[in-house]
């Protein structure tokens, strides 16, 4: 799958059915080359104008399944405050 389709797919948590966004970018271990996080930028009032684009990090274990519109994440509610 090429990075561009993986930033077209809706990201779903599925502890509260919430929809978290679009995969903006990608951490991966420049060793192994395995991916180790999705990042989805937060939505923000007023289209972030008057504050700074904040983003949520999602740990690659965290991902359920990758479908062919949709990216199901499980994330608990501590780990979407930071």
């Amino acid at each position: 799958m090429r990075f561009s389709c993986l930033c077209e797919k809706t990201v779903i948590n599925v502890e509260d059915c919430c929809t978290l966004g679009h995969v903006a970018d990608i951490e991966f271990d420049e060793c192994s080359g395995c991916i180790c996080a999705l990042v989805v930028p937060e939505c923000s009032h007023f289209w972030g104008l008057f504050a700074p684009a904040k983003e949520l990090v999602i740990p690659w274990g965290q991902v359920v399944k990758i479908g062919p519109d949709i990216i199901l994440v499980k994330l608990c509610r501590e780990h979407k405050k930071h």
